[in-house]
């Protein structure tokens, strides 16, 4: 399933011998052996014991280059980081993935993607990428959220009506997450770019019944359980999948742009509502899937959104899975 010998984060000699390997990674230069910025195929199957998952792409976010984008690195640092993990350098590459389980006859979405045309320009392929995978949206039995971040529940809503996509699935989110956003008031508390956001769930969401709200560490389905990665919201949450012998951990945002907080995990980014918690749960996390040899999934990894850590001194080495 993974392919070290073509995309490693960082080349060191721990990352080698964590994979076996006789001798250090070798980075080709990114001149030559840059990532696509697009997969050529938008979904990718795979298995965690008797779970078929299927990661589907949504799109990618060109971010353009800020200097405030990660609080203690600059921009040329960020590059540095894209070269030496074979990306792009022309702007910040953030890829959205979305996954989804089949549990016996069971169908669980995990977020919702970024709705077409209400998050980024190039990020409208959810709909058609499900459909090519054999995905019926409307089969859907239970989503699974995050977090309230538009990238993962704007694709609860139709564009213009705000509409339920999913009316009849099961939406299981962590309570903290639901009740900091819908609390009242809570619009005027927050940042001025966020308040848009913030409006729209505060008007929409609470209307809607189907809501789960879940602690913890609770089984949010059979095999599915919650676990609480605070930082980047203040209800961000993670879970993880088991089946047999066999786990998965879908990450969500913890580890955002694995180019970047792989090898930086002290690097805070803007979009992370309380850095040092975020910094906190991250290690944290990390180093449990290292340690329990945890498959792991994120939003933001580059397509089909897997990959491998290992542990690098004090940072980490990050393999993304090729797509076969």
């Amino acid at each position: 399933m993974f392919d070290i010998t073509r995309r490693a984060v960082l080349g060191s000699a721990a990352a080698a011998a964590a994979f076996g390997l006789s001798r250090q990674l070798e980075f080709i230069p990114p001149a030559w052996a840059e990532t696509p910025v697009e997969p050529s195929v938008g979904f990718y199957k795979y298995k965690v014991g008797s779970v078929e998952i299927t990661a589907v792409y949504d799109g990618i976010w060109r971010k353009p280059h800020d200097p405030a984008f990660i609080k203690n690195a600059s921009v040329d640092e960020t590059k540095q980081a894209l070269a030496k993990a074979g990306l792009t350098t022309e702007f910040m590459p953030i890829p959205l993935t979305v996954v989804v389980l089949k549990i016996g006859d069971r169908l669980v979405m995990m977020d919702a993607g970024s709705g077409v045309g209400q998050w980024q320009a190039n990020a409208t392929h959810l709909p058609a990428n499900m459909q090519a995978a054999g995905i019926d949206h409307t089969k859907i039995d239970t989503v699974i959220i995050s977090h309230f971040h538009p990238d993962h529940v704007w694709g609860l809503m139709e564009k213009e009506t705000n509409a339920p996509v999913f009316p009849n699935a099961e939406l299981v989110v962590n309570e903290t997450e639901y009740n900091w956003w819908t609390e009242p008031g809570r619009v005027d508390k927050l940042a001025e770019g966020r308040k848009p956001a913030g409006k729209r769930i505060a008007q929409v969401f609470p209307t809607w019944k189907n809501w789960h709200l879940v602690k913890d560490g609770a089984e949010v389905v059979p095999g599915i359980h919650l676990i609480a990665a605070p930082g980047h919201t203040p209800g961000h949450s993670t879970f993880l999948v088991a089946s047999g012998n066999e786990q998965l951990l879908v990450s969500a945002d913890t580890m955002y742009v694995p180019a970047l907080l792989a090898p930086h995990p002290e690097w805070q980014g803007s979009y992370d509502q309380d850095g040092p918690t975020a910094i906190t749960t991250r290690r944290k996390l990390i180093d449990r899937v290292i340690a329990d040899k945890i498959r792991i999934c994120g939003s933001h990894f580059p397509f089909p959104g897997s990959g491998t850590f290992v542990k690098d001194g004090n940072a980490y080495g990050f393999t993304a899975t090729v797509q076969a």
